[in-house]
């Protein structure tokens, strides 16, 4: 089982100290929906999010929507063979049960993701908790886990798969987030930072790559 992790994704309600800007009331009005029950987007509420921490990191719920929809269509998942969390940039973990496919139209995935984070509810289908990324680590009793980033040592997605498909518990790391780096206290949590290559690339890319790759490792390792 590869246990496969958005982590600090961009993925968040919209934060208390901006939910007055005129950029998020006239969308929650639009939408009809109280200003604290929407995610924050980079793309509606810009000018309101150059007044947040790390801004540049937050606000892009549409690279976490592709990334599921990247791996959940994988035949490696759809037999059960990854488990998909995503962690978010305030430790909010959701967890999905082993099967489930988030909705292919960003616009119901972003209604489900804001209820979900409104709510709580026990659907069976998503399990919520917080956690910040070391705890997610030992609750999934993971080894070893590995974060992918620029910043890691070089190693080929072959040579990661192989790894991984030898591996009784592992989980892979990717950012959910559009630019930046994984915060110390993520690092200091993994047993390895590894870089695949030496430019960035979207989370999308990276876990659909990555997904593959195992793919093609299990293969081999079952024939």
């Amino acid at each position: 089982m590869l246990n496969l992790i958005i982590a600090e994704a961009a993925l968040e309600l919209v934060p208390s100290e901006i939910s007055r800007h005129a950029s998020v009331r006239n969308d929650a009005s639009r939408r009809e929906l109280d200003p604290s029950r929407i995610l924050l987007d980079r793309s509606i509420h810009h000018a309101a999010m150059l007044k947040l921490r790390d801004d540049y990191k937050r606000g892009r719920p549409d690279l976490v929507h592709l990334t599921l929809l990247s791996v959940t269509s994988t035949p490696l998942y759809q037999t059960g063979r990854v488990k998909v969390f995503i962690h978010t940039c305030d430790d909010v973990v959701l967890e999905f049960r082993e099967g489930t496919r988030p909705p292919k139209s960003y616009f119901r995935f972003r209604d489900l993701m804001q209820q979900t984070l409104v709510e709580r509810p026990d659907s069976g289908l998503i399990t919520l908790f917080e956690a910040t990324v070391p705890r997610l680590l030992k609750r999934i009793g993971s080894d070893p886990a590995i974060g992918l980033s620029v910043q890691g040592k070089p190693i080929s997605l072959e040579d990661l798969a192989a790894r991984l498909e030898g591996a009784e518990n592992p989980a892979v790391l990717v950012g959910g987030f559009p630019k930046g780096h994984f915060t110390p206290q993520t690092t200091e949590a993994l047993d390895e930072l590894a870089r695949i290559d030496a430019n960035p690339m979207d989370a999308h890319v990276v876990a659909a790559r990555l997904v593959y790759e195992v793919e093609k490792a299990h293969g081999k390792s079952s024939s």
